[in-house]
């Protein structure tokens, strides 16, 4: 037996392994599953196995999920979602925290549940994943409550589909379920294939809390079962998953006019400036990368280290590296579990294997016995390598070197991903510089993988759009006030004539495209007939250069608030002098509406405020409203000037750039707007004109690698399209409902919620007071 000295000399653990009797029971008598519909359990169908990923022990027999399961979980929520959404806020608030209390009751059983299934340490399950589980149904009591005040006018969406992935399976059904329930849906969630037992427990807490029957309905099974709940009659999905999945669903749903939330993969960078606390910065890899075993979407998974410091900062990686334990799930001094399926540890290992082929060098991350790789790091590592592109969802990062700030901004951003970054710098004025120029939805300064109900959680760019948490995830499960509806105008036939051959009296005069502040005729010289003349016959290369212009007007963003009101209002002086000149194009109702847009953006341009929300102590969290970027808008065919500038100036407003469309069959009222734009000091290129074949031009806009955003006021007929060509990089498309355009409903908050994207920033703040929470909270 070993002596307590010598293991004083060693400092070696010894087992100290969780009880695993009360799931393992649990597991026993249950046996097989069925689906948890209509508040039960059914009768179990076709099964297939769940496993222990590190033992391989089955630990239990799911139903696969077929269509007609879904179609009858889909119903039932149908059946329930009236009832649900007719509570008072106080009575679904109740619910939400005797689920979040009956969470905490079987705290260390979920916890055990959740490791057997899933392979992480218990120490992460136990610390910080149910804890925060519970958090969610909290939080989320609160707004139920305070739906109706923070939200006035906003409804429920009606039946939410959930498809959750198997890195967080309890974590994540809480982030999706929550939010929804106490916003008055009802839900059909599918958790991951690999890790469903954690949701058919939650199951057995909504029957012990008495949630009324069909509020929540569980369905398992793999991907045909998801795509089946793509396909259902759900008015909303909410993915988290692969970026390739999410595009397939984002092509699945164009059209439909169905609410679509994704949180997609990530490449995220982990910066280490030359100033930073190298300590701390490498304990924060550990919290990053290796937390469960890497497979964690934010995962600062691209560390990029100073040049001055990487020697020293390596070699103190090497040594803790060394240091960390792979090892039993279960034991509660495991640092590293088992990856989740052998399919996914094949996957991690010949990413390493392309990355190694192309160059690269593998430190540490050797493949270990059934479902285990050591953490490792892969060094010497070129941009274009197969590891630093693909997203490798184990415990293997990069590791490569910056000289400057700009240079580790422009590596930061080098990739497709935009999901979240973490930033090491003991300077304040660093830090916060780095966090506002990368690229990402969450930023964490001397921190990574935080995480709390009250701040808001997604990406952008190919990381997916939409938020989870706080009052930005509360939004994505609420319908806006409704519209009243106006009767959409359906453009005319274009017929193409050469330049000059309908006659005109005086002067002659050609109507011209406008991008990059400047007049220019179209790339094919074509023309078409309107009132009033000719319109220029714009084309995809038209498209690509005015989308090439938006993108170099980046100083507009960064110009303030304050500054873009003053040319907001300098754009009403202009168009109030020119007003009888425009009047007479259009009507003198829609040049006051334009007038009054002006002024409306002008005042929120410098009023709409982020919010720093009461997250985890220890910690200023700020929830900032930033541009979206280059938006491209097709207007709506009807009341063509009030219908262009109420879409085009909140989206300047808020520091964005924009390639629109105008009405394709009255462009001309638009067209005059260049002067004006011209004499209001408006940079060039913030908007960009082509006029045109709606359909033609809408597709190959919302196609463009560049920009950011689609709003679609046009012809109806042509969404379907957009949100097709909108999938190739996952941007989000806003269906904007035909409205009086002249009108109160043409102009509000709402507008620069679609034209913003909400970027979490987590700083450090004050001293941490002892006893303050776990981990998680």
């Amino acid at each position: 037996m070993t002596k307590v000295s010598e293991i004083m000399q060693t400092m070696e653990y010894g087992p100290s392994t969780e009880d695993a009797s009360a799931a393992r029971d649990w597991l026993a008598r249950r046996g097989t599953f069925g689906h948890f519909i209509n508040g039960s359990f059914t009768k179990p169908g076709e099964t297939f196995e769940t496993r222990d990923p590190a033992s391989g022990d089955v630990l239990a027999r799911v139903t696969q999920g077929s269509e007609g399961d879904v179609t009858a979980a889909v119903k039932a929520a149908r059946r329930a979602q009236k009832g649900w959404a007719a509570l008072t806020g106080t009575e679904r608030a109740r619910y939400l925290y005797a689920i979040a209390r009956h969470v905490q009751k079987r705290e260390r059983f979920l916890s055990v549940l959740e490791t057997l299934d899933n392979g992480k340490p218990i120490r992460e399950a136990r610390d910080i994943d149910v804890p925060l589980v519970a958090r969610h149904f909290y939080h989320h009591a609160g707004w139920a409550e305070l739906r109706d005040t923070r939200f006035p006018g906003h409804a429920p969406l009606g039946v939410c589909g959930q498809i959750i992935p198997w890195n967080f399976p309890l974590l994540m059904l809480a982030w999706k379920v929550a939010p929804a329930l106490a916003a008055g849906n009802t839900v059909v969630l599918k958790p991951a294939e690999y890790t469903p037992l954690t949701a058919l427990a939650f199951a057995e807490i909504c029957q012990e809390v008495g949630l009324p029957a069909g509020v929540v309905n569980i369905v398992t099974g793999d991907g045909a079962t998801g795509a089946a709940l793509v396909a259902a009659e759900v008015d909303k999905i909410a993915f988290t998953g692969s970026t390739e999945v999410g595009r397939g669903i984002a092509t699945a749903l164009a059209g439909t006019g169905r609410k679509l939330t994704l949180e997609l993969g990530g490449k995220s960078p982990f910066v280490v400036m030359e100033d930073a606390d190298l300590d701390a910065a490498v304990e924060g890899v550990v919290d990053s990368i290796w937390f469960n075993q890497g497979q964690v979407c934010c995962a600062g998974s691209r560390i990029l280290v100073a040049e001055s410091v990487a020697e020293r900062f390596e070699g103190l990686l090497s040594a803790r590296m060394a240091r960390l334990r792979v090892g039993a799930p279960l034991d509660k001094s495991t640092d590293i579990g088992a990856i989740v399926d052998p399919v996914q540890k094949d996957r991690i290992l010949s990413i390493c294997r392309a990355a190694t082929d192309a160059g690269a060098e593998l430190v540490g991350g050797q493949a270990q016995d059934g479902c285990f790789i050591a953490p490792g790091y892969l060094r010497n590592i070129a941009p274009a390598n197969p590891g630093m592109e693909q997203e490798i969802f184990g415990p293997i990062a990069t590791l490569s070197t910056f000289r400057t700030a700009d240079e580790a901004v422009e590596l930061a951003n080098n990739t497709r991903y935009g999901l979240a970054g973490s930033v090491w710098s003991e300077s304040a004025t660093v830090a916060t510089d780095m966090a506002a120029r990368i690229k990402a939805g969450v930023i964490w300064i001397n921190g990574a993988n935080m995480f709390d109900a009250a701040a808001p959680f997604g990406g952008y760019r190919e990381s997916g759009y939409g938020r989870e948490g706080g009052a930005a995830g509360m939004r994505d499960y609420l319908a806006a006030p409704a519209v009243k509806a106006a009767r959409e105008v359906a453009p005319k036939a274009v017929v193409a004539v050469t330049d000059g051959a309908a006659p005109q009296q005086g002067i002659d005069r050609t109507a011209k495209l406008y991008y990059g502040g400047a007049q220019k005729r179209p790339d094919g010289g074509a023309m078409y007939a309107v009132p009033g003349g000719l319109a220029p016959l714009g084309s995809r290369k038209d498209i690509r250069n005015a989308v090439e212009a938006a993108t170099k007007a980046g100083k507009w963003a960064a110009a303030g608030g304050h500054a873009r009101a003053q040319v907001l209002y300098y754009i009403a002086e202009n168009l109030s002098a020119r007003a009888a000149e425009f009047a007479a194009r259009t009507s003198r109702a829609e040049v006051d509406a334009a007038i009054a847009r002006a002024f409306h953006y002008a005042a929120w341009a410098d009023k709409f405020d982020g919010a720093t929300v009461q997250a985890r102590p220890g910690h200023l969290v700020t929830v900032i409203p930033e541009p979206m970027g280059v938006i491209g808008i097709a207007c709506p065919n009807a009341q063509p000037l009030a219908g262009f500038l109420s879409l085009v100036l909140p989206a300047i407003a808020m520091g964005n750039a924009v390639v629109a469309i105008p009405a394709q069959d009255d462009p001309l009222a638009v067209t005059d707007l260049y002067q004006v734009f011209d004499t209001s000091d408006l940079p060039a290129g913030v908007v960009n004109i082509v006029t045109g074949v709606c359909a033609d031009l809408a597709v190959p806009l919302a196609a463009h690698e560049e920009v950011a955003g689609f709003w679609h006021a046009g012809p109806a007929a042509g969404l379907a399209a957009v949100d097709r060509a909108a999938a190739g990089n996952l941007k989000p498309v806003w269906a904007v409902p035909a409205r009086d355009w002249t009108g109160p409903q043409a102009q509000g908050e709402a507008f620069l919620h679609h034209a913003t994207r909400s970027k979490t920033i987590w700083l450090p703040y004050g001293a941490l007071p002892a006893g303050s929470g776990s981990a998680a909270y």
